[in-house]
C-alpha cells in the first residue's frame, strides 16, 4: 500500500478494525505523518486531528473525598 500524499510504499503503521460486517483500516505514514482510512478499497485522508482521540469531560468542582 502507498501513502496517498507522498506516494511512499510500505512506510506506514496500520490498524485493522473488523466487527460484525464492519471493516476499516487506519494507516499512518512514517514519512509525512498523514493518516488515512481504507474502507471497501477506498482511501480517505483523515483531516480532523481529533478523529482518533478519546473524549473526556473536565470536572471543575472538587468532588473527591479523601480520608486520613
Amino acid at each position: 500500500m502507498k501513502c496517498p500524499v507522498c506516494k511512499t510504499h510500505g512506510e506506514y503503521a496500520g490498524i485493522n478494525l473488523h466487527a460484525d460486517g464492519f471493516a476499516e483500516n487506519i494507516n499512518t505514514c512514517h514519512v509525512c505523518e498523514t493518516t488515512w482510512s481504507v474502507n471497501h478499497g477506498i482511501s480517505k485522508i483523515i483531516e480532523d486531528s481529533t478523529f482518533l482521540e478519546t473524549t473526556s469531560e473536565c470536572d471543575d468542582e472538587d468532588t473527591y473525598c479523601f480520608a486520613a
